[in-house]
């Protein structure tokens, strides 16, 4: 049975903000990885590790998942915590 994760993925380090992370993705996981000896890298013979599958909803990620007899784990997004700081929080010392 193929096993896949669903979950949001987490913004770049060039995303200043959290607006274009609104779709959940389907990723599979890899059966076998090995390291490839003359180079170096890790390979594998299973090719279902390079599908990434974009959904609008996690609802129909599962959807999705359990209409093709896929194992699936849901990786949940953290809450961020949002603190209200004013500009000049940055130069009083604590």
């Amino acid at each position: 049975m193929k096993k896949a994760k669903i979950y949001i993925p987490t913004k770049t380090a060039m995303q200043s903000g959290r607006g274009k992370l609104k779709e959940w993705l389907l990723e599979f996981e890899t059966k076998d990885p090995s390291i490839n000896p003359l180079m170096g890298w890790e390979t594998s013979t299973d090719t279902l590790e390079e599908i990434i599958l974009k959904f609008p909803t996690k609802e129909k990620a599962i959807e999705y998942a359990k209409k093709n007899n896929i194992s699936y784990s849901i990786v949940e997004p953290k809450q961020r915590d949002f603190v209200i700081k004013a500009y000049a929080d940055n130069f009083i010392k604590d």
